[in-house]
Formats: structure tokens, sequence, C-alpha cells
């Protein structure tokens, strides 16, 4: 008999991000000679990956809560392809959100069950003292295998949650059951996700069975709301059915992003946040079942810019997408930065790079940018500075597209200069083609991958027009 345990914490806060573009399944079947497809999935652009959609979830939800970085006790992230195979992933994405060095953190991956993995270790966390403020992420950019069934369902997207001892949502009843089977999986040394072997075994012997036991497991009613994993866009229908005609809301956003792996189980349930009652989410990965209740008391916030958030996003071409995620490279030579990742300019300046600082003089407040290369005041001399984290709200103050760059960069890309709020002035990439800018035009900041160098990400951060929807428009170079 499957007992379900009780979790203790409470969700304060919620958000979500989606990536730029959308694959129409049709356009998959084409480039493969077929005819057919329905739906969608999103694709991340050239500068977008699990990394970055995880940053804009997360931003997105200490904002809701108005919860500042430095009270966050820990950080808790799933995502089955985190960009590092082996590497600082974790500690990228926390500079990058400007949480306190000494916080707990622990990036939980292997399977699209490293969502729950994440959210149930910040319950553990919490419950026991050990934080006041957990920051739980699930994020995903899945990579499928070429011709493969998951090309069509493949997508990406991202939640996170604050978790903490009260909230006006309760986490409730939690159960597991796993079993020693292969369902999806991604080899060592190899980069593409390959679907199951047998698809009606699978779904008989597999996933159904394990879905089935952790859900009917909850204590539920006839009016709770689920989110089941559909990672074939058929499989959460029969789910669903099996477990007595439930009422699916995740629905909404697989069929906006498609399976987003580790992300699913929560991101299905954001936008019903908002409405009082009982949820119950179900996480599927690497021969793993979860079930987990949550009890909505009132509004979630944040939960009321879920579907705005997932929402928009450009159609491309199969061909296009396949060149966002990598698969299909002109040959050639490209463009290395004379400066290795692993240097001591990266060493000393990364830092200061992800999180946005700034070094203020103590002298004369002025705000010297980037920090690193300013051992004296541009302004008085002065050698004594404090770290500052610099806005993300700025105005254009001038700016050059250039439309034609070497690979891997991805033409028409616009410089831009800004004036930020504090008065201090940056560099950086534009997120749009540029038709968008002019002088003067407001801007937000957003965490972006520049440049994949040597194997290393390298993020830094692109400015979007602030009257432009937050889901961008790039597109793949021709």
């Amino acid at each position: 008999m499957n007992t379900p345990r009780e979790c203790h914490s409470a969700l304060l806060s919620i958000g979500v991000a989606a990536p730029s573009l959308r694959l129409p399944a049709a356009q998959v079947a084409a480039g493969w000679g077929r005819t057919g497809g329905r739906g969608q999935v999103a694709v991340c652009s050239p500068s977008e990956d699990a990394l970055t959609l995880a940053w804009l979830a997360a931003s997105r939800a200490l904002d809701s809560a108005s919860i500042p970085p430095e009270e966050i006790g820990g950080i808790w992230w799933g995502c089955t392809r985190a960009p590092f195979a082996e590497g600082p992933s974790l500690s990228f994405l926390g500079a990058a959100l400007r949480l306190q060095t000494n916080s707990e953190a622990a990036l939980l991956s292997g399977s699209p069950h490293a969502g729950i993995d994440a959210l149930l270790a910040a319950d553990d966390a919490v419950t026991s003292g050990r934080v006041r403020t957990a920051l739980v992420i699930a994020s995903d950019s899945i990579l499928p295998a070429l011709g493969s069934g998951l090309e069509a369902a493949s997508g990406a997207g991202a939640v996170a949650v604050l978790l903490s001892a009260e909230g006006p949502a309760l986490l409730g009843q939690v159960t597991t059951q796993w079993s020693p089977v292969l369902d999806r999986y991604r080899g060592d040394l190899e980069t593409e996700t390959r679907e199951v072997y047998d698809g009606r075994l699978f779904r008989e012997q597999v996933f159904l069975p394990l879905c089935q036991t952790v859900g009917s497991a909850l204590t539920a009613d006839p009016s709770s709301r689920w989110s089941l994993p559909d990672p074939d866009g058929r499989l959460g229908r029969t789910l669903g059915e099996r477990l007595g005609s439930v009422k699916v809301v995740s629905t909404t956003a697989r069929a906006e992003l498609g399976d987003t792996g580790a992300a699913a189980p929560l991101l299905g349930l954001a936008a019903a946040m908002g409405d009082p009652g009982t949820l119950i989410a179900v996480g599927f990965g690497g021969g793993r079942a979860t079930a987990i209740s949550i009890q909505i008391n009132a509004p979630v916030p944040g939960s009321s810019l879920v579907e705005q958030h997932l929402s928009g996003g450009q159609e491309v071409s199969y061909t296009e997408a396949l060149r966002c995620r990598g698969q299909l490279s002109a040959s050639g030579e490209t463009v290395e930065m004379a400066v290795p990742p692993g240097s001591a300019m990266f060493v000393r300046g990364s830092h200061e790079m992800l999180a946005l600082l700034g070094a203020r003089c103590l002298a004369c407040a002025t705000v010297n940018t980037p920090p690193n290369v300013h051992p004296t005041c541009i302004r008085c001399g002065a050698i004594e500075f404090e770290l500052v984290p610099l806005p993300l709200h700025g105005t254009v103050q001038t700016f050059v597209v250039n439309q034609t760059m070497p690979a891997p960069f991805v033409a028409p890309l616009p410089l831009i200069v800004l004036d930020l709020e504090d008065g201090s002035r940056i560099s950086v990439q534009g997120a749009s083609d540029g038709s968008d800018l002019h002088i003067g035009v407001a801007v937000d900041l957003q965490l972006r991958r520049y440049a994949l160098e040597r194997g290393v990400p390298i993020y830094g951060y692109a400015a979007l027009v602030s009257t432009a929807s937050e889901n961008t428009i790039e597109r793949p170079s021709a």
C-alpha cells in the first residue's frame, strides 16, 4: 500500500518563463516528408537556454513576493539539461540572481522528475528550519533526437516558487513510486534525448501504472484540479481517464509550450494558483512517479501573470528550429573570443558580469562599470569602492545595429549604450533585431546567453524595449 506523507511548507509566490519561438508540429512532419502534425512546441532562440529561462522565472517569483535576493536561504534547481553536463551551472544561476554566496544550493538532474525532486528537497529544508525562505526552480529545454517523435512534442519552459513556513498555499500530501525500467533517456556522451523503445509497452506497463498508483493514493475530491505529465501529447489525456476523468488544468501550458520536462508538473498548475481549492501535480521521469497536493487558500502572488508570460512567441520553420538547437550548423570557421572562458579575466570578473554589479566610489559616489577594469574612479581617481547591484532598467543613450556578424553570433545584432536608473552607463547587446530601438526609449535588462565558447556558455544582459512583449522575438540567422 502506498501511504502518502505530509509536507509542511507553504508557497509565497510563483513566476514562469517561456522561450521566444514556437515550432508547429506540422513543420516537423513536413521536414521529414510527412503530412499532418498537430500543436506546437516552444523552442529557445540562440540566446536562450534552460538557465536564462530559470533566471527569468525566478526573478518574477521574487518580484511577486517583494522579497530581496539576500533574504533567500537556499536555491533548489531541477533541470534535465543544465548548461554544463559537469560544471558551475548552479553557481552561474545563483550569481545572476544575486543570491548570497553562502546560501544552500542544490542542482537536481538526471530525468524530468528533477523538478519534483527540487520541490521536495526545498520543503525538507524549510520544514527542518535550515532555511526560512527557499527558492525552487524547475526549467528545461529538451534536445530531441532527430527524426524521433520527441521532435514534435519536446518544448521548453521554466517555473519558480518561493517556499516558507507560512503562505497563501500549503503543500500537502506526497507519494512516490518507482520501477527500474527504461523510459526516454540520454546516454553518457550523447547530446540528444532518445524516445522510448516500445510506445505501447511504455504506456501500459510503465507510465500509466506508476502514475495511476501515486495519483490514486492522494486524497482528492471531484473539484480538485490536476497537472498531469504528457510526454507525447496523448498520454496525459489517457492518464486523466484512468484516474476517473479528473479535471486537468495543465493542458493549456502543454498546448502552448509542449512537454517542458522537469518544469511540467508545477508549470501545469501555475495559472490555477489564483483560485482557491486543491491542486494535484503528478511528475514522471527516470522510472519514477510522484504526486503532490497543494491547498490554495488565497491567490498566490504571480499567478495572475502566468498566461501573459507563457503566451506569444514567433513561429519558426523546422530548419530554423534546428539551427537554434545547434543540430544544423554551417561549415566554416567561427570567431573565438580573444580571452578563454577559464582565464583570469573571467575568474575575476564572472560574478560581476552575471550579477551585473558596479563599483560605487566611496569618495564621490560615482558608479564605475565594470568594476574589474576600473581600479580607480573614472571621475575622481579614488581607489576605494563598494560593490552595488545595478538597476535592470534604463534608457538608450545610443546604439548601432550590426547587419552582418561572423558565426557563432547572429545578425542583426544591436549593440546598445544604456544610461541606467542610478546614473551608471553600460554597454549591452539588444534582444531584438533593433527595429524597435531609438535614443531615449526605456528598456529592461534580461539575462541571455551571448555565445558558446569552447563549450562554455557566456552569459550577459540584453536590452528589451519596455513596452514590448517579454517573450521577445528572435530569429536564427539565414
